[in-house]
């Protein structure tokens, strides 16, 4: 699968997604990572051939430094 967005082009077909280490086996929100040339993919592990959501290096590091910081805890 290839895809261009944000000014990437970028060949998914070759990514190597890694599981949050957040999910297990009794959780039903698990995503996958993959870092692809200079974009970071995001997919739901239940659905590895659905949609892909794509970053960029500055909006990966805003979203992992929003969720150190408790930005989407729900209170």
């Amino acid at each position: 699968m290839e895809v261009e967005t944000k000014g990437f082009r970028l060949d998914l077909s070759r990514a190597v997604w890694q599981k949050s280490s957040r999910s297990g086996p009794s959780c039903d929100n698990c995503v996958e990572v993959a870092f692809v040339d200079q974009a970071i993919a995001v997919r739901d592990s239940k659905n590895p051939t659905g949609p892909v959501l794509i970053f960029t290096a500055d909006e990966w590091d805003a979203f992992v430094g929003g969720a150190k910081d408790g930005e989407f805890d729900l209170d």
